[in-house]
């Protein structure tokens, strides 16, 4: 513990500073800013060093929070940075996306705020990667095993490299141009810029990993060949498919998923695509779903030059502080406010879409009321039905399973009746020598999860492969954690 009185004398917590509204709508560069390294010091001086740390509890892949705080407290980055990766491969797509169950099982959160460990956590990392030495950490031995990880978001990456590190040869396949899933084409750039995935990336290449782009297994190489071709598979694949409202007028143009905007306009960004498929400029908006994704497509709207965003949520609004039924160290649901919020829109809780309303084959409207609970049900009152212009709506309200993409009649895999990977508690599916990790195999779910269960998932597959392994499992398939699910 670097400072005993650490938590007593530095009562107030600070996160790091955010551009201003009217500059960073002007584009997609990150919104939070570097913190300065001596306020960075005496946040970390006041973590408690518990003799019983449930923040390792709170945190799916077991951080060792106290560890690198009293390092950080002591200006001592480097070992800071190396207590950090011995538990998270990704460091910095954590810091910068995670929902921080950290903080809410931290045991000063009792009674002050919380210690700002995800903030911490990213700066180790970005002095990491500003300091150039994110240097590859390569094999001690090489066997002659072959993997092949189908998917590049979070999970697949972290059994990736977690695989090659222990020596195999592993091939990641990914049907998009360019690697990493979601934290490439889904995020925007306002939340976390692209340089940062491409330095992670190129670790992994000088490591020995092999990305094989634009390539669909599937279609273009069925699982079967796949299976054949490699001593085992990881289906890395996440959860896609996206969750519809089939209500009336839901045939209407200008109603989209998420993901096919968000997708679209970071491709724009990226230069990828020449032009928008999808544009907001001067557009009423409406969003359906009050999560992350929902976020992501205020802000992404915002920047285009909105006319209004508004966003619509079933259930009430959360909590500010804690609710007796949410004690301490659970994660609590409460009101969020993420950066897109602070730059415009208006947010509608206790709404239920009734229908969209059109003219000529183009939406125009949502009709909307507020709801009750009836016989344990949230139900429309009647009554109460309004409509909000809207010229695009978006459908952010998550997803339902994983994309069959021939996994059944090619590899002959089994689904559960959640609609994702079926699977038991070493992540192997039916199969033999197939395995299942992130959100292909638990549904929906968090970046922290997902990378947890890619180093689980590596250590299964090495066991499989040389039968035994001294590679880390965080989780099992079946733990019961704290989630947010």
């Amino acid at each position: 513990m670097a400072n005993p009185r650490g938590f007593l004398d530095v009562r107030e917590r600070n996160t790091a500073p955010k551009r201003t509204v009217p500059i960073r709508l002007l584009d997609y560069r990150e919104v939070v800013q570097r913190q300065e390294a001596g306020e960075l010091r005496k946040q970390a001086g006041r973590c408690m060093d518990c003799g019983i740390a449930f923040c390792h509890n709170g945190c799916p892949l077991g951080n060792l929070i106290p560890e690198w705080n009293a390092l950080v407290q002591q200006d001592r980055m480097d070992e800071a940075s190396e207590r950090l990766h011995a538990t998270n491969n990704f460091p910095e797509f954590t810091g910068r996306l995670c929902p921080a169950p950290c903080e809410s099982s931290c045991v000063l959160s009792i009674n002050q705020p919380a210690v700002t460990i995800k903030q911490i956590e990213v700066e180790i990392a970005d002095t990491l990667l500003a300091s150039g030495e994110l240097v590859p950490v390569l094999p001690t031995r090489h066997t002659d095993q072959r993997i092949a990880v189908v998917g590049s978001g979070p999970a697949g990456l972290a059994a990736a490299q977690q695989l090659t590190r222990a020596g195999h040869t592993v091939a990641v396949y990914e049907r998009d141009e360019k690697p990493g899933g979601l934290l490439r084409y889904g995020i925007p750039d306002f939340k976390m810029e692209k340089q940062v995935l491409e330095r992670r990336l190129a670790q992994m290449e000088a490591e020995g990993t092999v990305f094989r782009n634009g390539v669909s297994v599937g279609e273009q190489v069925s699982w079967e060949r796949l299976h054949r071709s490699y001593d085992a598979v990881i289906i890395a694949t996440g959860a896609t498919v996206p969750r519809d409202m089939p209500i009336t007028g839901r045939e209407l143009n200008g109603i989209h998923f998420a993901m096919d905007y968000l997708v679209n306009s970071n491709r724009v960004v990226a230069g990828e695509d020449k032009e928008l498929r999808i544009n907001a400029a001067g557009k009423h908006v409406v969003i359906l779903g009050g999560g992350d994704t929902g976020a992501d497509c205020l802000g992404t709207a915002l920047r285009q030059g909105a006319a209004s965003v508004t966003t619509l949520a079933i259930g009430a609004q959360p909590p500010t502080e804690r609710p007796y039924n949410q004690p301490w160290p659970m994660f609590p649901k409460l009101f969020e406010i993420q950066s897109a919020h602070e730059e415009g829109g208006e947010r509608s809780y206790l709404a239920a879409t009734v229908n969209f309303t059109g003219k000529h084959g183009s939406v125009m409207g949502v009709t909307v009321a507020e709801t009750e609970f009836i016989d344990g049900q949230r139900l429309p009152k009647p009554g109460s039905e309004r409509v909000i212009p809207a010229d695009l709506v978006f459908l952010a309200l998550g997803f339902t399973g994983t994309e069959d993409a021939g996994l059944m009649e090619q590899a002959n895999i089994e689904f559960d009746d959640r609609g994702s990977v079926a699977r038991d508690g070493y992540y192997k599916t039916n199969t033999p020598g197939v395995f299942a990790a992130g959100d292909a195999g638990r549904g929906q779910s968090l970046i922290v999860w997902a990378i947890a269960e890619g180093r689980s998932c590596a250590a299964a597959v090495d066991k499989y492969l040389m039968g035994e392994t001294r590679l880390p499992a965080p989780v099992a398939p079946t733990d019961q954690a704290i989630s947010m699910l």
